[in-house]
Parts: structure tokens; C-alpha cells; sequence
């Protein structure tokens, strides 16, 4: 009896023991885990700030310069997109008033040609016969004149009847109504009114600018009113951009106008609106907006895709150097230099070590610790950009003002290796 209890006291140890070794092992593997997930979210989760230190060496090398805010008027401005229109009154389509056949053409696509310039000849035996009218009638009419001036005294004398003076009269009306309107059918026609007949015309540019389609060739048959070429002339160039709805109450006439070009490496080209839509442009909600623009140098053509910025007035905002600001994974930054660290000497002891295992000299003097903050940019003009921080930053807080980009390569060259950061 006594040795079986023994055996149920034995078996009971074992158990106890195992039960003990079980949840011992079992918790330090729980422990292990929840380690190494914490050190995994750790290195996951990027800090919010990064910060770089720059001793007196770099800080001199680097030409930092720190300040503040600086209160600008930056102007608030509209963003819309639109094209580059040329209006009627500088776009020309050269026709013919009588049929005929292209005898020479003097000019080429592209060519620039001024108002009254000869572009091409027309050949038409219609021309002579209209110069035969216009010559017969030219006859008639100094025959008529004199006729009339003969039978007005006659008249005054009561030497002949009324009524041959009355017939006279119309005669020389008529004729002369003919006569003008011959005249004026030649003038039309560009040719000369002289004594002599001439087959050919020339067709004369109705206005200055660059040829653009010519339609015919030499021996060509022109039909009236059909164009033989046009002619454009870009210099009066405006642009039509679409504001949307929520905005069209703030845009105003005599309002400048900023075009950039996006196909032509951004250039900038300023402009002021002259008039605004009163409909919606193809049911978009959107008003087009006319501006004049300058295309001295034409080097701007109709239909041009442009964006623009539309200043619709000033505004005090907070704005720093455009070169405070650095650009990195996509966002904005700045640098502020926290407080306390501009005066931090390094310990006493020449010679001694951080735990980075670097060795520090006294030689660096003092050191300087920047914060980098994250901030959203807003207007920019005349070399400042407004500046809102994403992060809390003092009022009184010393902002780099220069020198941002170095202290950016440094955080960089840190961050890769070559150097150490704290």
C-alpha cells in the first residue's frame, strides 16, 4: 500500500514539473513575438520628424541663414485651362470676283506678306470685256456731259422745249450711274482704269500675316467665292479659358493673367481678360474667359493648349524664400533649428566618444540641430511662396532661410551611411 502511493506521488511530480516547463516555455516564445512584431512595426513606421546636426564648419560651409515668416501681398489667383483663338477680324480667305484661270502664284505657304502685297495673277478674256464697257461708257458719258450743258442754256433761253432738256438729263444720269458703277466693278477687280485693256489681274492681300493653305496651282480654274489661300495673322492672338462655375464670381475684366505653356518648356506669358462669357461652354458648367495676350513675336498659333493662373487680388499670408523649401518623396519641407542647440557645445573632454562609436573633436565647435517639417506651399511670386506647416512649429521658431537644400544632402548623405545623425 505504502509503495503505491509512492508511485501516485512520483506520477504527480512529473506532471506538476511538466505543467510548470510548459507554460514557462510558452511564455517566453509569447514574449519572443511580441518582440520582434513591435521592433517590425518600429522599423516600419518611419519617425515623424527627421533631424540633422551640422557642426560650426558645416554650418559656416553651408552659408545657413535663419529667420522667420515674412508677411507678403501674394496675389490669390483662379487655375484654368484653355486654347489660344485667333477672332475673325485677323483671319483672311482670298477669293475671286470673276471667274478666270491662275496664271502666276507668288507666294508660299508660310510666307509672311503685307496688306496689299500681289500674291498670284488671274487670266480672263471677262476682264477685257469689262474694260470695254467701262471705256465704251467713259466715251459715252464726256459726249452726254457736254450734251447736257448744251441743252440746259438752251433751256434757260427758251430757245428749245423742256422736254428734250428732260430726256437729255436722263440720258447723262444714266450713263453716268453706268459709268461709276464700271468704275467701281474695275477697282474691285484691281485693275487699273486706263485706256488700255489687259487680261491679266493681280490678286492683292487683304491683309498682313502668314499664308497658310494655298488651294491652286499654276493653270488652276477659280471659282467665285471659292479661296484660292488664306492668310492669318497671329499677333492678335487671345486666349479663351474655361472657369467653372464656383469661381466665375470672382473673375473680373482688366484681371492679369498668367498663360503658361505646357508644350513649350512652361514658358510664362501674361495677358488681361477682356471679356467674360455669358453662357455655358457644351454644358460643362464652365464660362469662357476672353484675354489678350502678347504674340509680338508669334510665337504662339490658334489652338494651343495653354494653362493659366487668373490674379484675383491680394492677400497677407505667411511666405518664406522659395529656396527655404526642399522637395523629397513626393512632399515639402522646411527646416527649423530647434531651440537650445544653436549654443550646444560638444563635452569638455577632447577626444571623447558617442555611442555611435565616431570619435568627436572639440575643433567643431558648436553644433546645430534642424528639425525637418513637413508644410504645403500655396501662391508664389516674386521669389516667396505661401507657407502653411503640417506640423506644430513655435511662433518664435528660427527657420532656415538659405542654405535648406545642403542641410537636404546632408540628411541624405546621413541616411545612406556616410555619416552619423542624432
Amino acid at each position: 500500500m505504502k509503495k503505491s502511493n509512492f508511485i501516485y506521488l512520483n506520477i504527480a511530480g512529473l506532471l506538476i514539473i511538466g505543467a510548470i516547463l510548459y507554460f514557462s516555455l510558452r511564455h517566453d516564445h509569447s514574449n519572443e513575438d511580441s518582440h520582434d512584431h513591435t521592433e517590425t512595426e518600429t522599423a516600419e513606421k518611419p519617425g515623424a520628424d527627421k533631424k540633422v546636426e551640422l557642426n560650426e564648419a558645416q554650418f559656416k560651409a553651408a552659408g545657413v541663414t535663419l529667420g522667420t515668416y515674412s508677411l507678403k501681398n501674394l496675389s490669390e489667383v483662379i487655375n484654368a485651362n484653355g486654347y489660344t483663338k485667333l477672332p475673325p477680324q485677323n483671319q483672311a480667305d482670298v477669293s475671286v470676283h470673276l471667274q478666270g484661270v491662275v496664271k502666276t502664284i507668288s507666294v508660299i505657304e508660310g510666307q509672311f506678306v503685307r496688306k496689299g502685297q500681289v500674291l498670284a495673277t488671274i487670266e480672263s478674256p471677262e476682264f477685257t470685256k469689262l474694260q470695254e464697257a467701262y471705256l465704251t461708257s467713259k466715251s459715252n458719258l464726256e459726249f452726254l456731259s457736254q450734251e447736257f450743258e448744251r441743252q440746259k442754256t438752251l433751256s434757260e433761253e427758251e430757245v428749245n422745249s423742256k422736254k428734250v432738256f428732260q430726256k437729255t438729263k436722263a440720258e447723262y444720269q444714266i450713263e453716268k450711274a453706268r459709268f461709276n458703277s464700271l468704275k467701281q466693278q474695275l477697282s474691285v477687280l484691281n485693275i487699273q482704269s486706263g485706256n488700255t485693256a489687259v487680261a491679266t489681274v493681280p490678286i492683292l492681300a487683304p491683309i498682313s500675316g502668314y499664308t497658310t493653305e494655298i488651294n491652286v496651282k499654276i493653270g488652276s480654274n477659280v471659282e467665285v467665292g471659292k479661296p484660292i489661300l488664306s492668310i492669318v495673322d497671329n499677333s492678335k492672338l487671345h486666349v479663351d479659358l474655361l472657369v467653372y462655375e464656383k469661381d466665375l464670381h470672382k473673375v473680373k475684366q482688366g484681371q492679369n493673367v498668367q498663360l503658361v505653356l505646357t508644350n513649350q518648356d512652361n514658358t510664362v506669358i501674361r495677358g488681361t481678360i477682356f471679356s467674360i462669357g455669358k453662357a455655358f461652354e457644351n454644358e460643362t458648367k464652365s464660362v469662357a474667359v476672353h484675354a489678350d495676350i502678347n504674340n509680338e513675336k508669334n510665337a504662339l498659333i490658334p489652338g494651343m493648349y495653354v494653362n493659366a493662373l487668373i490674379d484675383i487680388g491680394t492677400n497677407a499670408v505667411n511666405a518664406l524664400p522659395v529656396e527655404a523649401i526642399v522637395k523629397a518623396d513626393g512632399r515639402e519641407f522646411m527646416f527649423v533649428l530647434e531651440e537650445g542647440h544653436e549654443e550646444a557645445d560638444h563635452d569638455s573632454e577632447k577626444g571623447h566618444s558617442h555611442d555611435d562609436g565616431h570619435k568627436h573633436d572639440d575643433t567643431e565647435g558648436n553644433s546645430y540641430h534642424f528639425r525637418r517639417v513637413e508644410v504645403k506651399t500655396g501662391t508664389s511670386q516674386l521669389g516667396y511662396v505661401q507657407i502653411t506647416p503640417l506640423q506644430k512649429v513655435a511662433p518664435n521658431a528660427k527657420i532656415v532661410l538659405k542654405g535648406a537644400y545642403y542641410i537636404q544632402s546632408h540628411l541624405l548623405k546621413t541616411e545612406g551611411g556616410g555619416g552619423h545623425s542624432h
